[in-house]
């Protein structure tokens, strides 16, 4: 049995605003219309990185922050969380590229401490690299048609669920220091494919002091 794991994360420094990529699209965040998701921020996928070093504090801070306003806006948050102690039909084609997973241990699955979903979020079970694919995401976001996407990994899970909301014509948002990935080049090459081809990028500071309204 494959039981390859997560590489060991080196520290590197969050995309500077004027590195991100220009978008091809001009879309906005209409509270109205919009959900916040932070992706599988589980302790699993964070033990990858070193977690006193950047990316990873900045990280948690912005999604904490977002996640207050936008519950100040009335946007909803949705986290994903994926199960441990999966059997081998319910890790499919993973199992090959990933190994086993999670294992069955409550921290492991546990969303991160500085996260922890509040009684008022939603809490998915996620299975694939989209957040959409065997979850109840799509009807939850009901006639709401905008992702607001933070959390990891930015060139695997976030990029899918990206281009999959697209796909279902749901527009998404990648805040681009809300989100960690495996490096710098991986990092930057998501970003550079959502605001190239399905999507809109965004710092966290566009999206609380120009798009919500409210002060940082």
């Amino acid at each position: 049995m494959n039981t390859m794991g997560l590489p060991a994360i080196k520290p590197y420094a969050l995309p500077e605003p004027e590195e991100l990529p220009a978008n091809r699209v001009d879309w906005r965040v209409d509270p109205a219309r919009a959900v916040l998701l932070v992706h599988d921020m589980q302790n699993h996928f964070l033990d990858a990185f070193p977690r006193a070093d950047s990316p990873l504090p900045e990280v948690l801070a912005n999604i904490d922050a977002l996640r207050k306003h936008c519950t100040a806006a009335g946007i909803p948050v949705v986290f994903t969380a994926q199960p441990g102690g999966q059997s081998q039909d319910e890790r499919g084609l993973l199992l090959d590229f990933w190994g086993n997973g999670l294992p069955p241990e409550q921290r492991a699955e546990s969303i991160v401490d500085e996260l922890a979903p509040a009684p008022t979020d939603i809490v998915l079970t996620k299975w694939r690299y989209s957040a959409f694919v065997r979850t109840d995401l799509a009807e939850f976001l009901g006639e709401r048609d905008q992702l607001i996407i933070t959390g990891v990994y930015g060139h695997i899970g976030v990029l899918t669920t990206a281009l999959d909301a697209f796909m279902r014509e749901v527009k998404p948002f990648v805040v681009a220091d809300a989100v960690a990935d495996f490096s710098r080049a991986d990092h930057l090459s998501a970003l550079h494919h959502v605001a190239q081809r399905c999507g809109h990028v965004l710092t966290t500071a566009n999206l609380v002091d120009a798009v919500l309204g409210v002060a940082s």
